[in-house]
């Protein structure tokens, strides 16, 4: 497994953003004064498209450098977990037990406040905690403002460390979706995106084998894995129990990227 520091890259220059605006839409303005609007029109829409690329793309790093996959060679996978504590939470610490696997938790920070004891449980039981929020926005959390937004990462970051006396290292935008204003919340608390390359939707489709067909589709050594807790349809359990089953058939080892899910109490 690829040691963590290489991995784990805070945001440095969260407001390079701006030169980039600034750029283009400069470039989009002198293609439309010197040919017109048949030439600028098309320059500014484009423009823009790469933008909102940066934004609805989980996986693009134009906003903030993203983790999407391990560079690992041997079939070792990351298992995140999404959206909890929930009322599942405990039957899926003794899930992972029972397959010998470790996942991250990306904790909503209402969440862990209500539950605790699952949060300090997740802990001791050598399973990471990840930072995903404090209010889980769904609906708006790409659209947030500079203020909302820094108060989501920093209110969660705090609600953490303040349950289990360590600092998440590692933050997942709510839906995956981050916009300009994320890096600089991020920069602040030392945190690092991360995305993911095998996903199923399951927060949404209640099939555990359709899940699980699509996350094979990502599968391969080095895959970050998305799945959910506590889904509205009911079945995450059964689903994740599914993909646990599936990953130990083909021989995966579900561990985490950091040699020590304590080992860092930095900037927060």
């Amino acid at each position: 497994m690829p040691k963590a520091f290489h991995l784990h890259r805070v945001p440095r220059h969260p407001h390079a953003w701006w030169a980039l605006l600034a750029l283009t839409q400069a470039g989009a303005a002198a293609l439309w004064w010197r040919f017109g609007w048949q030439l600028g029109l098309p320059a500014l829409l484009g423009t823009h498209l790469l933008l909102l690329w940066g934004v609805f793309r989980p996986q693009s790093a134009l906003y903030s450098p993203v983790l999407s996959r391990l560079p690992d060679r041997d079939k070792h996978v990351w298992l995140t977990i999404d959206d909890g504590p929930s009322p599942e939470t405990a039957a899926v610490l003794d899930l992972l037990d029972a397959h010998a696997a470790k996942a991250t938790f990306f904790l909503v920070g209402e969440r862990a406040a209500a539950r605790p004891e699952l949060v300090r449980e997740i802990a001791r039981r050598g399973h990471g905690i990840g930072n995903h929020s404090q209010t889980h926005p769904s609906a708006w959390f790409w659209a947030l403002g500079p203020r909302r937004m820094r108060a989501e990462i920093v209110h969660c970051q705090d609600t953490l460390r303040a349950i289990t006396g360590v600092a998440p290292r590692w933050f997942r935008a709510v839906v995956g979706l981050a916009n300009p204003f994320v890096a600089a919340p991020l920069r602040d608390c030392g945190l690092a995106r991360v995305a993911w390359n095998a996903r199923g939707f399951d927060a949404v489709e209640p099939d555990p084998a359709k899940v699980l067909a699509r996350i094979e589709r990502g599968l391969a050594p080095g895959a970050i894995v998305l799945l959910h807790e506590g889904a509205g349809h009911g079945r995450s359990l059964e689903t994740i129990g599914t993909v646990l089953r599936r990953l130990n058939g083909l021989g995966y080892l579900c561990v985490l990227p950091e040699p020590d899910r304590a080992a860092s109490t930095e900037r927060s």
